[in-house]
């Protein structure tokens, strides 16, 4: 395990978001804010043949989080939870992936809705969203399913009493 390993992002994501205080908690959450991923032109070719998708995974890079830890604290959560059972950011290595809304394709970049990163995240890979793999209606969410969890409006989930 101690064989090292990169990742070089494909792209960049243009984002209204520039303070983490105001991002959106998940993708679901801001399917009416939109944003665009610009691809490095080497990854160009790639863009062929999505257009024809609805909705599309983005991984990127949480590049701006805190340092990672074993035991953290989600979102509208009071417990700590161990970091693999939940979405935070703040991860051993901090890929995180957003379920887009594909708006449009160009030559050289993507529209989508559903703006959960900051402006200037790197983005890693795209990969198409498909109902017959991606989605388990009914499944059991964990600690997730009994949580108290408050609305998303306003949620100021970085400020210290979070």
């Amino acid at each position: 395990m101690s064989e090292g390993y990169s990742i070089q992002p494909i792209g960049v994501i243009q984002s209204p978001y520039r303070d983490p205080q105001d991002m959106p908690i998940q993708a679901c959450e801001a399917w009416n804010i939109s944003g665009t991923a610009i691809i490095a032109p080497e990854w160009r070719d790639g863009l062929r043949d999505l257009a024809g998708f609805d909705r599309v995974w983005l991984l990127w890079w949480a590049h701006r989080g805190r340092s990672p830890a074993a035991m953290v604290q989600p979102f509208r959560d009071t417990r700590s939870r161990g970091v693999f059972a939940t979405r935070v950011p703040v991860r051993p290595n901090p890929i995180a992936m957003s379920c887009v809304r594909l708006r449009s394709v160009a030559a050289d970049r993507i529209e989508f809705d559903g703006v959960d990163m900051l402006d200037g995240t790197p983005l890693i890979d795209i990969k198409p969203y498909v109902w017959t793999w991606d989605a388990h209606p009914g499944i059991r969410s964990g600690w997730y399913d009994e949580a108290n969890r408050p609305l998303a409006i306003g949620d100021r989930r970085f400020e210290k009493s979070a």
